[in-house]
Parts: C-alpha cells; structure tokens; sequence
C-alpha cells in the first residue's frame, strides 16, 4: 500500500457527496485531477470501492469501510497537525460555519481578519437559504450560523453583530417622490421575491400580510446577489420610500446552546466579541450597533 494522504482526502469527500464532480467543487480541484486520483487509490485494493450504474457513483460496502477506516486516519492526521501547531503556540483547527446568502455583504469582514491572525485554521463554509442554515444547525453540523431571523427551534445562544434594515429597492429609471408611499405601492409594482425558504421572502411575507395586501409575486430568483442584477440590468438602484419601512432586524452569530466549542470556535467567538465594534465602525459606519 503506498496511497497518499491526498487520495484518501478525495476517496473520503467522494464517499460523503457520492459524486466526483461535488467532491471536485468541495476539494477545489478538477474533475479530471480528482478521478485520477480515485483510480490510484482504487489500482490498491483487488476488491473495488466503487461501482458505477447508469451515470451514479455507488460505495460498495468493502469502500464504505475503506470510508470509516479514512476518516478516522485523517482525524489523526488532524490531531498530530493540531498538537503541532499547538505546541509552537499556533491555532490550528477547523471553524464551521453556515450562513445565509444575504450574509455575504457581512461576514468577509469579521472572518478575514481571524483568518489573517491564524494563518493554520481551516475555513469551511456553507452558503445557504435560511432553512438549510437552521437545518446544520439542528444536526451540530457547524459551529455557528449568521441569520438575521432567530429560528423558533432549536434552542440557541447568539452575539449580535449589526443591524439589518429591509428596504424596497427598484430601478432608477421610473422616478420616485421621496415622500413615503402607503403600502398599496406594494400591489402597483411587478416584485420579485426570494426562493420559499429565504429568510428575506420569510419577513417579507410576513410584512405583506400583516399589511393586508394580496401579492403574487412576478419573479422568484435564488440569492439576493440574482436579484440585484436583475435590477442592475434594467438601471441603477434606487430606495423606494414605503410607509412601515424599512423592516429592521439584526444579523446574529448564533449556536447551539450548551455546546462545548473546540479552541478554533472559541477563539473566533472572542474574537469577534473583542473586535466587533470596531469593524462595524470602520466598514458599517451607518449601521447602528
């Protein structure tokens, strides 16, 4: 046997996604890099790992021992490198964290500097809609979730970090007074609202009803990124005035009550705490904190 820690990282990902291409994009690697290595790790065993049908990826149940056996290799790996590191005063580990799709245009800005100071911590991120975030959060998948909506279930601990403040946003072609419109403007305009379990459509819906307005929407897009192109392709973007908004909320670390953090977690919980105002001062500055 002479397999190489490489290949049992890319055996390991492809047993978890059941798929080459996923486990391609999860590792930052080509497709082509990625079954090469696979069939090297395969040419050492007589009895196959894997078995294709159709165009899908089957674990045979020798593989999925393989699996189990890898995954607590690497493990070790992980904990030889934490000692490591440790033992020369560096932090090393992994940090998890899932977070909303709108929590873009946040966090970079308090995970780069960490990053920066603990060049050995291992960033993996989830970018999701609000319910998957909820969901990693449920199965003590991750260390932390950014949300701006507290979810009802599961019982969480959280730090506020900034406000976040909803606005009507549309083109710039059609000119808009700048006295506030009633919310009747709501039913005037073609809307194009988030996919069903983002939690902007989530407070959204609810500001529509609670109004008492009957909306269907004209466009549902994925990620508030395809929104605000859609918008760009028709002029530059412009707040619509609308009696009751903005709809003001706050983005939230949050996590999992009573969970024990490994150093990694704590240190970037600290850190955060320590740091918060000042990076909301230098690039939120019209934020309130």
């Amino acid at each position: 046997m002479n397999y190489t820690l490489n290949q049992l990282q890319i055996f390991l990902k492809i047993a978890q996604t059941l798929s080459v291409t996923k486990a391609a994009e999860e590792l930052h690697l080509t497709q082509p890099a990625v079954s090469i290595q696979l069939k090297k790790f395969q040419d050492q065993f007589d009895i196959p790992l894997t078995e294709v049908v159709g165009r899908k990826i089957y674990i045979t149940d020798f593989g999925k021992e393989i699996a189990q056996s890898v995954e607590s290799i690497l493990e070790q790996v992980g904990t030889i490198n934490y000692k490591t590191h440790s033992y020369k005063g560096q932090l090393t580990g992994r940090l998890k964290l899932s977070t909303v799709s709108t929590s873009m245009y946040v966090m970079p800005y308090f995970l780069s500097p960490f990053m920066k100071q603990h060049k050995h911590v291992e960033l993996v991120m989830d970018v999701t809609n609000r319910s998957n975030v909820i969901r990693s959060l449920e199965q003590n998948a991750v260390d932390f979730s950014l949300v701006s909506i507290m979810p009802s279930a599961p019982q969480v601990e959280k730090l506020d970090l900034l406000d976040n403040n909803l606005f009507l946003i549309g083109d710039g072609k059609e000119k808009f007074k700048k006295a506030p419109y009633s919310k009747q403007i709501l039913k005037e305009l073609p809307l194009i609202f988030r996919e069903k379990g983002s939690g902007t459509r989530q407070v959204m819906e609810n500001f529509i009803e609670r109004s008492h307005l009957s909306i269907l929407p004209k466009m549902e897009l994925t990620s508030n990124e395809a929104v605000k192109q859609s918008e760009l392709q028709s002029g530059h973007l412009q707040i619509i005035p609308v009696v009751g908004l903005p709809i003001k909320s706050i983005w939230r670390l949050i996590w999992l009550k009573g969970k024990k953090h490994s150093p990694v977690a704590s240190a970037f919980l600290e850190f955060v705490r320590k740091e918060k105002n000042e990076i909301i001062a230098k690039y939120f500055p019209f934020e309130g904190q």
